[in-house]
């Protein structure tokens, strides 16, 4: 009789998910995402505001949130696929 095929989940330590996030490559990806992404939002969102100087700490908090955004989701796509070194798939 087969048995279900299923990778222990230990998890991946956060040193391991720094060191991709921070990885040169990676980073200079995700950053050029967000600049590029964070521009067009804060253009869209908060440009009137931004143009006629009405700027509030609540608008400086919008535009750092439109940049944060787009930043932490390029990282989530690699980070979920990312095989978690300790994965075995016990066949017996």
């Amino acid at each position: 009789m087969a048995r279900t095929i299923r990778p222990t989940r230990t998890g991946v330590g956060v040193w391991a998910v720094l060191a991709h996030v921070l990885h040169p490559a990676h980073l200079r990806r995700t950053v050029t995402i967000a600049l590029v992404v964070g521009t067009l939002l804060t253009l869209a969102n908060q440009g009137d505001v931004l143009l006629a100087g009405q700027a509030t700490a609540a608008t400086v908090l919008k535009v750092a949130t439109n940049y944060l955004t787009p930043f932490a989701v390029s990282n989530l796509g690699p980070l979920s696929v990312r095989p978690t070194p300790s994965a075995a798939t016990d066949l017996t």
